[in-house]
């Protein structure tokens, strides 16, 4: 079963046409995903991530239900997605 992750477009990177690139945070941490397949995202998106690609783009409280849904479950600790 593959988990895709949701998290928050900080900044584009759009150097390079064949591949367009984002720092995306996900709580604490941030982390540059592939955005090339996505065609309406700017920063402050939500995306959902899965293996370092972006696979689809999501609304904020999708997200935060989302994040929630896991934390229940206890894959991901609240202290680091805040």
């Amino acid at each position: 079963m593959c988990l895709a992750v949701p998290g928050k477009i900080i900044s584009i990177d759009n150097s390079d046409p064949d591949l367009k690139m984002a720092k995306v945070k996900f709580g604490g941490i941030v982390k540059d995903i592939c955005i090339q397949w996505l065609d309406d995202v700017s920063e402050g998106d939500y995306i959902m991530a899965h293996v370092g690609t972006a696979l689809s783009k999501i609304d904020e409280e999708d997200a935060q239900i989302t994040l929630k849904s896991l934390h229940a479950m206890g894959d991901i600790d609240f202290d680091t997605i805040n």
